[in-house]
């Protein structure tokens, strides 16, 4: 199991829009992916559990996915993050 830690900097924290990217980007791969905050770990593959935590800004959370290409797929999960402008 591969982590990566990251700290939201949108005002608005993990909101709607980058938040279902995320899920979709999570969906596209065969590997288990989890989302992390509040020390429990949830699937990211779920809209809802997502947006149930309410990770709101300057809050630190994790992504973790349990595969041999783990860094492929947690690039590819920062990418919708960077882009949305979630994280730095």
């Amino acid at each position: 199991m591969q982590s990566r830690h990251y700290k939201v900097i949108d005002e608005a924290g993990l909101h709607a829009r980058p938040a279902s990217l995320l899920v979709r980007e999570a969906s596209k791969h065969e590997a288990p992916i989890f989302i992390e905050y509040n020390g429990k770990k949830h699937t990211l593959k779920s809209i809802m559990i997502v947006m149930s935590l309410g990770i709101g800004f300057d809050k630190e959370f994790s992504l973790s996915v349990d595969s041999q290409d783990a860094d492929t797929v947690l690039d590819a999960l920062e990418a919708v993050l960077k882009e949305h402008h979630i994280i730095h």
